[in-house]
């Protein structure tokens, strides 16, 4: 074996050194391991771990519901993912359901991520269903858990979506007890299952009140004449209980239903004069509906699903909820920061339709809940 001379040496031991160099700038590979707390995990480390996941699964979000179609898309194209999409017209019963059933088994059918009416988070948290997760933008989200165990995501208003000329256009809760109305009046859920049907009984209750509610006692008072009210309807034979949806609103079926302000200008735009609808704010009764975002307790992609909410959560996540006509939480930190565009913050009906809105508090929401579903088939069917 030749001797190396000192030139070769230096040589040799100059590529060395460039290659140690090299390897010690080299990013570090993601340290994936279980995640145990709440706090917001860094997004490159959050996307790295996701991506090694594989996918997302998710619940009871239909492309056309503030806008899901596009942000799932979206979070799939920006990060590389897959999605898992589980019965898009499940309810927030249904999603709760769903993580009991698959806790032990996770595989395809257990959802990572969910998206239920404010007033179910009581149970999600009582059963131990979620986990917590404090997302980058958290201290700018106004209703949240404090420990990061869910956050409201986006909020609309109950409106009248009426198919123009089929009915006449009413302008508050008690016109929908005329007699003109027999066989038209229809919910967009089942209230057993359904916030948005739940918030519907609980809305024409606050009508009734003739305020909206300041203590528990008023809101229970409400809840108690909503169901009246709808024992009314249906004993006018003006309920029709089947479940409205896009579908049965092209076809003339259900010529006026109740539904979240963003899923009815949707359909407005979607159907596109094929029929026409109208959508009216109520005079009385304006109830606002926030929906709250979480993460399966049980998540077989833990990773995947606080990706999704920082990503949700972010400025972008929550303008695709705006250009799906929902009100993103995050609205007022957005808009103090100049980053909503005008022609996205016109498409909202005017702000003055909203001025009365209510916005029930989470004790105020499980409580009515409780007492509407617990109490809907014996008072308003006589079963």
């Amino acid at each position: 074996m030749s001797k190396l001379n000192r030139r070769d040496f230096l040589k040799i031991s100059a590529t060395a050194g460039a290659s140690a160099v090299l390897a010690s700038c080299a990013p570090k590979a993601a340290t994936c391991d279980p995640i145990t707390g709440a706090d917001s995990i860094a997004l490159d480390t959050l996307t790295e771990c996701a991506q090694k996941e594989g996918s997302l699964t998710t619940i009871a979000l239909p492309h056309d519901w503030a806008n899901y179609g596009e942000i799932i898309e979206t979070y799939k194209t920006k990060y590389g993912m897959a999605v898992n999409e589980l019965n898009p017209d499940a309810g927030s019963a249904d999603e709760l359901e769903a993580i009991r059933a698959n806790k032990d088994a996770g595989g395809p059918q257990a959802p990572d991520v969910i998206d239920i009416g404010v007033a179910h988070t009581v149970t999600a948290m009582k059963d131990g269903l979620v986990a917590p997760y404090k997302v980058a933008t958290f201290d700018t989200i106004p209703m949240k858990d404090p420990d990061g165990y869910w956050w409201a995501e986006y909020y609309g208003a109950l409106v009248f979506e009426v198919i123009k000329g089929a009915v006449p256009t009413p302008t508050d809760w008690e016109d929908l007890l005329d007699p003109v109305y027999k066989g038209k009046v229809a919910m967009a859920g089942d209230v057993l299952k359904s916030n948005q049907s739940v918030q519907t009984v609980f809305a024409s209750g606050i009508s009734r009140l003739g305020k909206n509610p300041e203590t528990m006692d008023d809101a229970m008072k409400a809840a108690e004449l909503g169901l009246e009210y709808w024992k009314e309807v249906n004993a006018a034979g003006n309920f029709i209980p089947v479940i409205a949806d896009q579908g049965k609103i092209a076809l003339g079926e259900t010529p006026l239903v109740m539904e979240w302000d963003y899923l009815a200008l949707a359909n407005r735009d979607a159907l596109a004069g094929n029929p026409e609808l109208e959508i009216v704010v109520p005079k009385t009764g304006v109830i606002a509906g926030p929906y709250a975002g979480g993460i399966s307790a049980y998540a077989p992609h833990p990773y995947a699903a606080r990706l999704w909410w920082e990503f949700v959560m972010s400025d972008e996540g929550q303008l695709l909820y705006l250009k799906g006509y929902a009100h993103p939480i995050r609205y007022n930190d957005m808009a103090a920061r100049g980053v909503i565009p005008a022609d996205l913050a016109a498409k909202l009906p005017p702000a003055e339709a909203y001025a009365n809105a209510y916005f029930p508090t989470v004790e105020i929401l499980g409580a009515t809940k409780t007492y509407i579903t617990d109490n809907w088939r014996k008072v308003v069917f006589g079963e």
